[in-house]
C-alpha cells in the first residue's frame, strides 16, 4: 500500500454516484430515453455505464462522438428526463452511510465533489439525511461553466477552506478515473471503491482501492 496513505486525514472528497449512492439504474434508464428522444441508437445497459460519472458534456462527445452543440442538446434532453420523477429512484450503499457518519463524528470535515448538478447533489442527499454531514456539497453548475472533475475538486476544496478546514492532507473517495484525475490536478491522491460503475482498468489511476465500507472506514480513520 502507498506509504501516503496511512496518514490521519484532514479534510476528505465523496464522489456521489457510483461512490456514495447507486443511481446507475434510473440514469442509465434517462439516458436510453435520452437517445430515443434524441433518433439516435440506444447503447446497451453496460455500454451505457460508461457514462455515470465523468461529465455528461464529455462522456456525451467521447463515447456517442457527439459534436459539441449535439453534446449540449443530450444534455438539456437528459437532465429534463432525470429530473421528472428519477433523480431519487437510488440507494444509498450498503455500510456508506455508517462510514460518513463515523468520520463526522470523528470531526473530520468532508465535502460531495460530484459532475452531478450541484442542487440534484443536495436533493439526493437531504433525501438520505445526509448532506448534515458535509461542510460543502459542490456538483456542476446548469450552465456547465463548472463541469470538468478538477475545476468541481477546486471549488469543494475551496470551500471547505473558506468552512476553516485544515487542507494540508486532503484524499479523495471515488469510483471512476474522472475522480482521480480531477484530484491529482490539485495534489490530492485518489482512494477508487470498488463497488461503483469504474472498469479495473480505471484503478491505476488511484492511490489504492477498497473492496468494501469496513476497509474505506479503516483507510479514512485508522
Amino acid at each position: 500500500m502507498n506509504s501516503t496513505l496511512t496518514r490521519t486525514w484532514s479534510a476528505i472528497l465523496f464522489d456521489l454516484d457510483g461512490t456514495i449512492t447507486d443511481s446507475a439504474p434510473a440514469i442509465t434508464s434517462s439516458l436510453a430515453r435520452t437517445f430515443a428522444v434524441l433518433g439516435r441508437p440506444v447503447p446497451s445497459v453496460s455500454e451505457l455505464l460508461a457514462y455515470v460519472g465523468p461529465p455528461l458534456l464529455a462522456a456525451f462527445r467521447e463515447y456517442a462522438g457527439m459534436t459539441p452543440d449535439e453534446a449540449v442538446e443530450a444534455v438539456a434532453v437528459y437532465r429534463a428526463d432525470y429530473q421528472n420523477g428519477h433523480l431519487l429512484d437510488t440507494a444509498i450503499f450498503p455500510g456508506v452511510a455508517g462510514v460518513l457518519e463515523r468520520i463526522h463524528a470523528a470531526k473530520i470535515p468532508m465535502a460531495v465533489a460530484t459532475s452531478k448538478t450541484q442542487h440534484n447533489a443536495i436533493a439526493v442527499l437531504e433525501h438520505f439525511d445526509l448532506a448534515r454531514y458535509f461542510a460543502a456539497i459542490v456538483g456542476s453548475t446548469d450552465t456547465e461553466t463548472r463541469s470538468s472533475k478538477a475545476d468541481i475538486v477546486a471549488e469543494a476544496l475551496e470551500r471547505l477552506g473558506a468552512a476553516g478546514a485544515d487542507l494540508t492532507a486532503p484524499v479523495m473517495v471515488g469510483d471512476r478515473r474522472y475522480d482521480a484525475e480531477g484530484a491529482a490536478e490539485h495534489g490530492v491522491p485518489t482512494i477508487l471503491v470498488e463497488w461503483g460503475y469504474g472498469s479495473p482498468a480505471e484503478a491505476t489511476a488511484a492511490a489504492t482501492t477498497v473492496y468494501s465500507s469496513d476497509r474505506l472506514a479503516k483507510l479514512l480513520l485508522g
